[in-house]
């Protein structure tokens, strides 16, 4: 549900920085290089923060499972730019295999070309989740509309799809602005980042993948690979289809528990 919006005080002392400089260019003229090093200032930490995808200054991001998900030994399996008509499927029989519930960040332009695959996705037990209308290489870069607009859009299609909204949001590559924090709060989201990623659509070695992926392994763990963009290994292969068997090892290996997201939180 739509929540209210204030700003954090990230954009609090931000527009108190606008404020005091426009006021001292008409009280204190001879001060315009203050004031003008004090913008840039603020504009690089708004650009820094909108860089780093686990960072909150912008706005809450989940980064780790909370408390009572770590008790229960649970992580969080989350799978990026799909659904894919070659790629999910497999992933999708991977997980049955092993019994593991995942929850899978899907693109609403692939879900309209796929909408069976999206259907398929929520009949085995996973969750469906928002990562945008056009996965846009600029996302970070919209207005407010613009932003909302595709975040709406994609929420439309994999609701329908899915039978149910999703909860969570990603932006491409985690990049975002301060328009971001107000778009998900009137649309009843929360911004999910990941813990670790395996930068797996440009990393074609699974071994170093899944090294990445399993360093310092741990309950409330958020992880993060793709089944859509993967890149692909010396045969050919999408690294997922590779690295996720081990992966899967691993966690087991290690007494955790994958989960969906809206499971994690409940």
């Amino acid at each position: 549900m739509p929540r209210s919006w204030s700003p954090n005080l990230t954009l609090k002392l931000t527009l108190a920085t606008h404020l005091a400089a426009v006021f001292s260019l008409f009280a204190l003229p001879a001060g315009w290089p203050w004031a003008v090093a004090a913008l840039i200032v603020n504009h690089a930490i708004i650009t820094l923060a909108g860089l780093l995808p686990r960072c909150n200054w912008l706005g809450p991001t989940l980064t780790r499972l909370p408390e009572s998900a770590c008790r229960r030994g649970e992580i969080a399996l989350t799978i990026d730019d799909g659904p894919d008509p070659e790629v999910t499927p497999q992933v999708l029989d991977m997980l049955d295999g092993a019994g593991v519930k995942a929850s899978f960040f899907c693109i609403g332009r692939h879900a309209r070309q796929y909408p069976a695959l999206c259907r398929e996705i929520v009949a085995r037990g996973h969750s469906i989740e928002n990562h945008g209308e056009a996965h846009a290489w600029h996302f970070s870069l919209f207005g407010y509309r613009r932003m909302k607009a595709d975040i709406s859009s994609a929420q439309a299609i994999l609701g329908e799809l899915a039978g149910q909204p999703p909860r969570f949001f990603r932006p491409t590559a985690g990049l975002r602005n301060p328009f971001l924090d107000p778009v998900l709060t009137h649309l009843g989201l929360q911004l999910a980042a990941w813990t670790r990623r395996g930068y797996d659509t440009c990393e074609a070695d699974p071994a170093i993948v899944l090294g990445r992926l399993c360093q310092n392994l741990a309950a409330g763990d958020i992880l993060l690979i793709h089944d859509g963009n993967s890149a692909r290994n010396s045969a050919g292969q999408p690294v997922i289809l590779s690295v996720l068997p081990k992966l899967l090892h691993e966690i087991r290996a290690a007494g955790l528990t994958p989960v969906t997201l809206p499971a994690a939180l409940t």
